[in-house]
């Protein structure tokens, strides 16, 4: 069976909430669940390719190794095989909103990054890979090269928190990216979002930006990226792709031609918690391009199940809330 290697963090989040405004003085509302590559993992449950199986590949802090192979456990798509603990305290994140806004996100814990020695064991057994940086450091500038070098097959990779710097405080804040066209070129598709995608090159028009990108791969004989896609929150999704890029399986364009699209979100934007949206996004996105879907189909998909993933809190019942399963949903409601 095809397999997909999963590189991520597994993070422990605490989510507080006002639910109004006009609640500013009361307690916030509080859920502490799995979050970080959680979201992702549950994505691929659901609605993975029937005939693909998910590999996480997660470092795991030892304090919470036993709570995290429980979780692991429950999702029959997922082979626990490259899950490896370190003595350091796992990542855990403190969101903060009030109504729909984020307004700070709090980081603890210090899971390490993975070097290419230690990488090339499980991505052997993988035929594309998912990479979401969650804690932001999952992979330093060098091992991304490396591993662009030693892996064959596609490469889908969501730069959020790759973006983001950790102050002495733990809050973290959107940053610029050094070196961001030699990050970007380790990856056939890239993920960010629309404030990220403006942080990018802060001297040319965004679109501007992300149409280059693509144009200059293409230029090069089809090196990566192959597309540049940007989530718009509850306005749904756009994307810059090569004219013949269409399909996952498709060969790049002929002469560097560039197409921008959009995808709205159907039913308009939706009211609920967007913590793990992006990170749910991208899976389906991508578990839809592995089924031979085009981008457009793909990413509609994909924001059908952010949409799905705003009605809920955490990652644990996530998987039966994707599927649209009723009994699923009220249990979690429970």
């Amino acid at each position: 069976m095809p397999r997909l290697g999963v590189l991520g963090t597994l993070v422990w989040d605490t989510i507080r909430r006002r639910q109004t405004a006009a609640a500013a003085e009361s307690e916030p509302v509080e859920i502490q669940d799995w979050g970080g590559i959680g979201y992702s993992l549950a994505a691929f449950e659901a609605v993975g390719p029937g005939d693909w199986t998910q590999l996480p590949i997660i470092k795991v802090g030892e304090d919470l190794r036993g709570q995290a192979d429980t979780h692991i456990a429950s999702l029959s798509s997922a082979d626990a095989g490259a899950l490896r603990t370190v003595p350091e305290t796992n990542n855990r994140v403190t969101l903060y909103y009030e109504e729909e806004v984020r307004r700070c996100e709090h980081l603890t814990g210090g899971v390490p990054g993975w070097d290419i020695e230690e990488l090339r064991p499980a991505i052997e057994s993988c035929d594309a890979l998912y990479v979401n940086f969650i804690a932001g450091w999952e992979l330093d500038l060098e091992t991304a090269i490396a591993l662009r070098d030693s892996f064959a097959g596609p490469i889908y990779a969501d730069i959020h928190s790759l973006m983001l710097s950790v102050g002495e405080d733990g809050v973290r804040r959107l940053r610029p990216l050094h070196r961001w066209r030699e990050w970007l070129s380790c990856f056939d598709i890239v993920q960010l979002n629309e404030d990220e995608l403006h942080m990018l090159d802060e001297t040319a028009p965004a679109w501007e930006t992300a149409a280059r990108v693509v144009a200059d791969g293409a230029r090069r004989g089809g090196s990566s990226p192959r597309a540049v896609l940007v989530t718009l929150g509850g306005h749904g999704s756009a994307w810059s792709a090569a004219a013949a890029d269409t399909r996952l399986a498709d060969g790049p364009s002929v002469g560097g031609v560039v197409r921008l699209g959009c995808v709205a979100q159907a039913g308009g934007q939706k009211r609920g918690d967007p913590t793990g949206c992006g990170d749910v996004w991208g899976m389906a996105c991508f578990a839809s391009l592995l089924t031979g879907s085009t981008l457009e189909e793909s990413m509609e998909a994909a924001n059908r199940l952010a949409g799905l993933n705003v009605t809920t809190q955490g990652a644990s019942g996530l998987p039966q809330i994707l599927r649209g399963d009723e009994a699923g949903c009220l249990s979690q409601i429970a």
